[in-house]
């Protein structure tokens, strides 16, 4: 990707650690990622809402709700999919340095793909959490009937069915949705969002 050379980064008076300071937590990136189906957007908007209550500054980046927006104008290719999480990933970071737990709730299927999302937010502060679950029970709920109209041949490139899905080799959690409950998957994401010294207080 070019850059011009007429742009320079700004520097502004407010350090990061001051913000971090002023919310009482530490900025990171929660990148949940697995198949369709898996629980990505239940968990996430169910972590939102546990670490709201407990005064915790967070926000949920979604990949249907930013395919509505901010990506509107990309497909399923694999080259517009790269740039779908390249774009997420910025603005992740952006979350990140102000101090924001961001969790982000993306198929992201390629370990290619992932590992530019790590470099872009920051090794120190993505923790990348695999939704384990099965094809088969992931096509068994379907509650878009995505895997249906992939079935059928209605949409190309649906990972999982006509695109291929590469598991995380190593992530910070990983969460079997087919065997635990929401509660168990939240206790976990709790203690990875906040650090386990901060758990009394959510």
């Amino acid at each position: 990707m070019m850059h011009s050379s007429n742009v320079v980064p700004q520097a502004g008076q407010v350090l990061r650690g001051q913000r971090e300071q002023l919310l009482g937590q530490r900025g990171r990136v929660l990148w949940f990622t697995g198949l369709s189906g898996s629980g990505k957007s239940t968990l996430a908007y169910a972590l939102e809402a546990r670490l709201h209550a407990a005064g915790r500054h967070c926000v949920v980046l979604d990949g249907d709700n930013v395919r509505h927006g901010l990506c509107a104008d990309l497909d399923f290719s694999p080259e517009d999919r790269r740039e779908n999480l390249r774009r997420v990933a910025q603005v992740a970071r952006l979350f990140a340095e102000s101090g924001t737990i961001c969790i982000a709730a993306f198929i992201s299927p390629m370990r290619a793909d992932r590992e530019m999302v790590r470099q872009i937010v920051g090794p120190q502060d993505l923790m990348e959490v695999y939704l384990d679950c099965s094809l088969e029970a992931c096509e068994a709920r379907d509650v878009k009937q995505l895997y249906r109209r992939a079935r059928a041949g209605v949409i190309a490139d649906f990972t999982g069915v006509s695109a291929p899905y590469e598991p995380p080799l190593a992530p910070q959690l990983v969460l079997a949705t087919e065997r635990q409950s929401i509660e168990e998957c939240l206790g976990a994401l709790v203690e990875l969002s906040v650090g386990g010294e901060a758990l009394a207080r959510v």
